[in-house]
């Protein structure tokens, strides 16, 4: 069987207030095309469907369409709820779905039953996909307790009770004849992220081994690391990444998707198929006088600027830069915690005197910024 395997489209993306409407149109119009192309039996999409829990009806519509359209090229499609989404939200999705031919899963259920599916493709190959959506820490005891597994053992790790859950959901994984499958949102040790996830759900509570996936899987197609990337562990398991890069810290990733064909008697063969479909993200360093020379490159700019901070700086360097959307002092210049002038004591120092030092302390020399403060201060004194 052949598998396409996508994630973390984050659909409703704004970054620095910019929206990416049009660019996921075109991503997923590409990951479309692929599908059409490649014509896989089985479409996985691991999670983070939207990049906020409250999407708007744009973001919504764009998601259930394409949704459909990979439903349309032939392929069953199986889609999980990542932590950027909201599980409740995708789960009452459930019956247009359904009717839809898609499998949606946005939060883990009372019964694992619903978490494995099985299906056959039109040459008769038998597969059975354990899907898993993101777990925060809280519920994770809580899928455990509903799987009757233990007791709740609140002591015991996030990877503890995820490695629980992911054993009950692969149980069934022992037919010889059959294609065994598991997709799922979470963060595997040592796997590298790709530089735009939420750290809350990257650290190293949420991380767990890569051997909590059982051994006699044939494939394990993971969302939630931006960044396309073969793990080490018992079994193929890989991060699809995401189809485009969701923030500047992943301007060098290669956006992309994973095809994996496989049987239940051989091994996996994976490649990846770029989707080139977005604005680059560019960064870019410099002087006002260096930047005014420059041939900005194209797409969305983060643009580090060498000169001391001061008030209008920002807008000086997006006149030259119209597509600049994030504007930063280059943190060569900003002095280290603790370096230059030391802090002062709080007692007996009016606030003017304080945010002095601190302005010193951060090498702004502008003279109006002082100046505004002080208005500002006396506005609010009388």
């Amino acid at each position: 069987m052949k598998i396409l395997h996508t994630s973390d489209w984050h659909v409703g993306k704004v970054l620095k207030g910019q929206s990416r409407a049009e660019e996921h149109k075109q991503v997923l119009a590409q990951v479309i095309e692929i599908a059409q192309r490649e014509r896989p039996d089985l479409v996985i999409v691991a999670g983070d469907l939207y990049d906020t829990a409250a999407p708007t009806p744009e973001a919504t519509r764009l998601v259930t369409r394409a949704l459909t359209a990979l439903r349309r090229t032939g392929a069953d499609v199986v889609a999980i709820g990542g932590n950027h989404d909201n599980g409740a939200a995708l789960d009452a999705l459930r019956p247009w779905a359904e009717a839809a031919g898609i499998t949606l899963r946005g939060s883990v259920r009372e019964s694992p039953d619903e978490h494995v599916i099985d299906g056959v493709t039109a040459a008769g190959e038998r597969w059975r996909i354990a899907a898993l959506p993101f777990l925060s820490q809280r519920y994770a005891v809580r899928a455990v307790e509903m799987y009757t597994l233990t007791p709740a053992e609140a002591n015991q790790t996030y990877a503890d009770h995820l490695g629980r859950v992911l054993e009950r959901l692969a149980e069934g994984f022992t037919e010889p004849d059959r294609v065994h499958l598991v997709t799922a949102h979470l963060t595997v040790v040592g796997a590298s992220t790709g530089g735009g996830e939420r750290d809350a759900h990257t650290v190293l509570g949420y991380a767990v081994p890569a051997t909590v996936f059982p051994g006699n899987a044939h494939y394990v197609a993971l969302g939630h690391l931006h960044r396309s990337q073969r793990v080490i562990g018992p079994c193929p398991i890989r991060y699809s990444g995401s189809p485009l890069a969701v923030d500047f810290g992943e301007q060098e990733n290669v956006c992309s998707v994973t095809i994996v064909e496989v049987t239940a008697t051989t091994a996996a063969r994976i490649r990846e198929v770029p989707v080139p479909g977005a604005v680059p993200l560019r960064t870019v360093r410099g002087t006002l006088a260096q930047l005014a020379e420059i041939e900005p490159p194209e797409g969305w700019l983060r643009v580090y600027v060498r000169e001391q901070p001061r008030a209008g700086l920002r807008e000086e360097v997006q006149e030259l830069l119209p597509r600049a959307l994030e504007i930063r002092i280059d943190p060569e210049l900003v002095p280290a915690p603790g370096s230059g002038t030391r802090t002062a004591q709080r007692a007996g120092r009016s606030p003017g005197e304080l945010f002095g030092d601190y302005l010193d302390s951060r090498g702004h020399a502008d003279e109006g910024v002082r100046e505004l403060f002080d208005e500002l201060l006396e506005e609010v004194e009388h």
